[in-house]
């Protein structure tokens, strides 16, 4: 079947009552298909959250190529598919098999989404990419920028937002039905690991381990089985803000209109004002609890709006001032029916009602629940529905519309988030520019928005 290049226009808008984002049209540099046609894929990452990926992708296309640097974390994967070929370093996969991959899931630790996804959106190919997308706020302003540069279909990996609910939720705000939005509660119950010292240690390289490429981009150290826990550490994770935040945020993210201070224009000079209290600060890794306050500017006729992202049982007040609000308890084991059913979550606080969003923010409740009766609350009446998280990305790669979380939409959502990791460093307020890209009355603050890649790297 004859595979043809197309190009589209890059950039539109939603209609009137839509998320009020600029969504990225796929003018695909890379090949566009028939809907029939299988697409080829590509998985970096085969290991834990990347072995389900594997499972469902494989079952809707052509699984062409795997690559993992751990070879005990990949084997079931690698075993269930014996004849699909294996590789240890993503860019040598990309080069041996450029012609076969027509699109690339990113399954790997934070510290390489953006190094695996960039090369690959560079070379032409559609890319799937879990959350929290990247690892700092300049590598999701790359990601965003490359996406919308080579024209290829995106997506990132929070399938909340394919939920009715979610779509749904994002109308009633756009609504009014909350009434004037001026307070967010974004919430996670555990805090950060607030290691204090790095492994001191040097056991030998497992043979099972690829050390130098697990690294990827990161500043050289010896291995020690406890960086292998990633997600502790700054150097190669992201923290809750990552690991749930990007979840919990992204119906008040979209439904306020936020992403629209990227668009701004430059006259305006927009400011996003982050401060952060914290345990302690700690460059290593994640305080044991973090309570940061974003300042929101207006944004057209929506008001300003704070955004409080709370970390952690011991963030002072935190907890009491959600509940307060909320006019209930948060089951946080200890509440409820102590299942732990609020550990992560979002309270949107308007004049006339409150949304309180599950940790993923596929579902919802209004609140005060009699006052909301007659209020639909299931199925989105103008957002598209979504066929699933991951086929709405495939649709999208055959040229069908963006997903709702292509990385037009998550790049400044991540951008946005991920400023927690910059102010949980620092004990001043932080004004960032969503237009530059910069923060703009913190030097140190300001090159802590990225990470320093070391030789043989780069983006």
């Amino acid at each position: 079947m004859n595979r043809t290049i197309t190009r589209r226009t890059a950039l539109k808008r939603l209609a009137q009552g839509g998320v009020g984002l600029v969504l990225l049209r796929n003018a695909l540099s890379a090949r566009a298909y028939a809907a029939n046609e299988k697409l080829n894929l590509a998985q970096v990452g085969a290991g834990g959250r990347g072995k389900e990926l594997v499972g469902g992708f494989a079952r809707m296309e052509n699984l062409v190529a795997l690559c993992d640097v751990n070879q005990s974390k990949a084997a079931a994967v690698y075993k269930e598919y014996p004849n699909v070929p294996k590789y240890d370093d993503f860019r040598k996969m990309l080069d041996a098999m450029a012609k076969q991959i027509d699109a690339v899931v990113v399954a790997t630790p934070d510290h390489t989404h953006a190094i695996a996804s960039v090369t690959a959106m560079k070379a032409g190919k559609h890319v799937y990419c879990e959350k929290p997308l990247t690892g700092c706020v300049y590598e999701a302003r790359v990601m965003r920028q490359t996406a919308e540069r080579q024209k290829v279909a995106t997506q990132m990996g929070n399938q909340g937002s394919s939920s009715g609910q979610f779509r749904r939720g994002v109308e009633l705000i756009q609504d009014g039905v909350l009434g004037e939005v001026r307070e967010v509660y974004g919430f996670k119950d555990s805090g950060g690991a607030d290691h204090k010292e790095a492994p001191k240690e040097t056991p030998p390289v497992p043979d099972y381990l690829k050390w130098d490429l697990w690294l990827g981009p990161i500043k050289e150290r010896a291995f020690h089985p406890r960086w292998l826990g990633w997600s502790a550490w700054r150097d190669f994770g992201t923290g809750e803000i990552g690991m749930w935040g990007s979840h919990s945020n992204y119906v008040a993210f979209t439904g306020l209109k936020v992403g629209s201070l990227w668009q701004a224009e430059a006259e305006a000079q927009p400011r996003i004002k982050v401060q952060a209290e914290v345990s302690g600060i700690n460059r290593l890794s994640f305080p044991r609890w973090e309570a940061v306050h974003f300042q929101i500017p207006a944004r057209g006729d929506l008001p300003p709006v704070t955004f409080h992202w709370v970390n952690g049982s011991g963030a002072p007040g935190g907890r009491k001032k959600i509940e307060d609000a909320m006019g209930k308890q948060l089951d946080w084991g200890d509440a409820g029916e102590k299942k732990w059913a609020d550990h992560a979550g979002a309270l949107i606080v308007g004049s006339k009602g409150k949304m309180h969003l599950t940790g993923h923010n596929a579902t919802f409740e209004l609140l005060p629940a009699d006052g909301f009766k007659d209020v639909e609350t299931k199925n989105p009446k103008r957002l598209p529905g979504s066929q699933g998280h991951e086929r709405d990305w495939l649709l999208a790669c055959r040229g069908g519309k963006p997903p709702l979380s292509n990385f037009g939409l998550t790049g400044p959502y991540m951008e946005m988030l991920l400023l927690v990791n910059v102010a949980t460093q620092f004990k001043d307020e932080l004004e960032y520019d969503p237009l530059e890209g910069k923060i703009v009355n913190h030097a140190e603050a300001n090159a802590a928005l990225r990470r320093e890649y070391r030789e043989g790297w780069s983006l």
